[in-house]
């Protein structure tokens, strides 16, 4: 059970009283005040896209018991807490997978991620496939791109969020151009929390 403390519910008061009109859908509202509320930028609501229906998806694949796979052990610690009380959903991450990678053309994380990938859509298969939350390693998520081109398995939502200057525009750009189910912040702008925080905000709805 999540229980708010007065602030937090006062923070989002004032965060819903200064968006400017939008479209977005009530869970996508959810996702993109939780996104402020971190960041405390409002700008952020002039970042953020969605795939159609992909908040409505990834709910429901958490109420199913997707797991969350994340690039960064500051993403999954972030996820943790509120999935222990909420849908309970099992949280990974990258660095289990690191291992002896051998495979120099690879970053560490772009190997985790993928590894952690085919190891997890195997283990699901049938019952939900995993969440993907990239909030910091843009080679990690181009990488994943490239190999779901030939996957079986597609995940159930991907959240897009690495942060920095080389290749994370275009890496997202990438992310854009395919048929998944993805919520993006575009730019520059992401990072672990942020990616944390959209996952969390659809948990918050879990329940």
């Amino acid at each position: 059970m999540v229980i708010d403390h007065p602030i937090f519910l006062e923070s989002i008061k004032f965060i819903r009283s200064h968006l400017v009109a939008n479209d977005l859908n009530y869970l996508e509202k959810k996702v993109l005040e939780r996104l402020v509320h971190t960041s405390g930028d409002f700008s952020i609501q002039n970042l953020i896209e969605f795939s159609e229906g992909a908040c409505e998806k990834g709910l429901q694949a958490l109420k199913n018991g997707a797991p969350i796979l994340t690039d960064t052990d500051m993403a999954a610690a972030a996820i943790k807490s509120m999935a222990e009380n909420t849908t309970r959903n099992k949280v990974f991450t990258a660095s289990m997978w690191f291992g002896e990678n051998n495979y120099t053309k690879l970053t560490k994380t772009a190997y985790g991620l993928s590894e952690g990938w085919k190891e997890l859509s195997f283990k699901y298969s049938g019952i939900q496939s995993p969440i993907l939350v990239i909030g910091s390693s843009p080679t990690a998520l181009t990488y994943l791109i490239d190999i779901l081109d030939n996957a079986k398995d597609l995940p159930s939502l991907i959240i897009g969020m690495p942060v920095g200057f080389i290749g994370v525009e275009k890496s997202k750009n990438k992310l854009i151009a395919t048929d998944h189910p993805r919520i993006i912040l575009k730019s520059t702008r992401g990072g672990a929390a942020m990616a944390a925080a959209a996952v969390n905000a659809l948990l918050r709805e879990s329940i």
